[in-house]
């Protein structure tokens, strides 16, 4: 009797142990997650200090700029015969870029941080298939610049112009001289695709800290002292969204679009939730830009304040494109995605050599979901510039039709450092892990501890109740 009370006894009290065990891992789960939820708040501020600062302050891997030239294979068949330009492309050139940490930081007493994003290119020899030297034959930008600018009336000088200077519709350049910049013989002035660019500045941005309401960490308050554009002709358009794409706030929702502003297109994206992955072994939200991004108005209502040029975009019917002349000095400028995805057929029939690739082309983020932080991103766009017939200008008079030309399509791209991947994986990754484990094995084994102890003490109190009985 004695013995089977003793063994009630224990089992009565490893029931109890596993109960508390059970309890404990239940109490652990919303403690746990708590405690993770207050940490990450205290650290996703951008305050000097802390985690999100560092990060903000510098990027966490290497960024880089990859160009794509659209070679013109064609270039005197197009102007004496009216042929279609083929093209091919040639690159990448890559140059090391965004390794100057934030200038000019200023905490403001509205929580909300002023600085500006200095800009440079390092020339980066073993990413590029050949030098800066290498030559491409391209759009002469003076001249498809001058076609854009001038009306009609304004053409005969245009062409004493071309002629004087020896000029013609397209031209042969190297890499270096296209991007950074060469003095035009036309226009007696340097001309580039991106000149001026080093030791140039973006912004001022102003934005939020977080320290007042984290929802809106990182969140552009004005951008060049203004709160809105002034760009397009449209209060919707002309609105500053989201972040500047390098971090959002904390506990990111998959069913919400992310917004971000890039002063490269002049205007602010959305980008929406495709999949979710690892990056170097820590879980990631990848976002990606939709098709309705630059789509047409008739397909999408949202962008008929960036339709500016009837007369170029067949009446605001053309998908693809964004004329972004008004942000640009007044440079005929047209960005879409590279090679015209997810633009309209015309675009890709009027240039032979043009293959849009989803997977290559279009532009994604890499989202840590509990943080914010972006660890990788690809930003692609493509620069175009326009010309047309024309019945004065020589080079143009073969022309049939106006033509957005491609010129060449940037991929700006990084991917978090291992040593950052490591210490975000150790400090967060690797914790939560543990917190989850340690969870789940107190829950689980305290669950089974008092479900096989009530088992044997219901088995044992029936062979007693037997044994009373006989």
């Amino acid at each position: 009797m004695g013995c089977c009370w003793n063994r009630r006894c224990g089992l009565i009290a490893g029931a109890v142990v596993g109960a508390a065990l059970a309890l404990l891992g239940a109490i652990l789960i919303p403690l746990g997650d708590g405690l993770i939820e207050e940490t990450v708040l205290q650290k996703a501020v951008i305050a000097p200090g802390t985690p999100a600062y560092d990060n903000w302050l510098s990027p966490g891997g290497a960024v880089y700029r990859q160009f794509w030239f659209f070679d013109v294979q064609n270039a005197r068949e197009v102007i004496e015969e009216g042929a279609v330009p083929m093209v091919a492309e040639k690159g990448p050139y890559t140059y090391y870029t965004r390794y100057l940490p934030k200038a000019n930081i200023t905490f403001n007493p509205n929580n909300t941080v002023s600085y500006l994003l200095p800009q440079g290119a390092i020339f980066e020899q073993s990413l590029s298939a050949g030098p800066e030297e290498d030559n491409v034959t391209s759009l002469n930008l003076a001249v498809a610049g001058a076609y854009s600018k001038l009306p009609k009336v304004m053409h005969p000088v245009l062409e004493a112009m071309i002629k004087a200077s020896k000029s013609s519709l397209f031209q042969r350049r190297s890499v270096r001289e296209l991007l950074w910049g060469y003095k035009d013989p036309m226009l007696k002035s340097t001309v580039g695709l991106f000149a001026p660019y080093n030791g140039t500045f973006d912004g001022y941005y102003n934005i939020y800290s977080g320290e007042a309401n984290i929802s809106r960490v990182g969140t552009i308050d004005k951008w060049r002292g203004s709160r809105s554009l002034s760009f397009w002709d449209d209060k919707y358009c002309n609105m500053i969204n989201g972040t500047d794409g390098s971090n959002f706030a904390p506990f990111v929702d998959s069913t919400k679009p992310l917004f971000f502003f890039s002063s490269d297109i002049c205007r602010s994206v959305s980008a929406s939730y495709e999949r979710s992955m690892d990056l170097k072994e820590i879980p990631v939200y990848r976002f990606g830009l939709l098709p309705s991004t630059l789509a047409s108005p008739v397909d999408n209502p949202d962008n008929h304040c960036y339709c500016r040029d009837p007369k170029t975009t067949k009446n605001c019917t053309m998908a693809g494109v964004l004329d972004i002349s008004s942000c640009q000095d007044g440079q005929p400028i047209y960005i879409s995605l590279p090679h015209f995805l997810h633009g309209s057929s015309s675009l890709q029939r009027a240039i032979k050599g043009i293959d849009p690739n989803e997977e290559h082309h279009n532009t994604y983020l890499d989202v840590e979901p509990i943080t914010g932080i972006t660890l990788g991103f690809a930003k692609r766009i493509q620069v175009n510039m326009m010309y047309g017939p024309s019945k004065v200008i020589t080079v143009l008079k073969k022309v049939n039709e106006t033509t957005i030309f491609p010129l060449v399509w940037m991929n700006e791209t990084a991917v978090l450092d291992d040593e950052t991947a490591g210490r975000l994986k150790v400090e967060l990754v690797d914790r939560i892990k543990m917190l989850d484990v340690v969870q789940k094995v107190l829950l689980g084994s305290g669950l089974a501890v008092f479900g096989l102890c009530l088992v044997l003490s219901i088995t044992i109190r029936c062979s007693d109740d037997k044994s009373q009985t006989v």
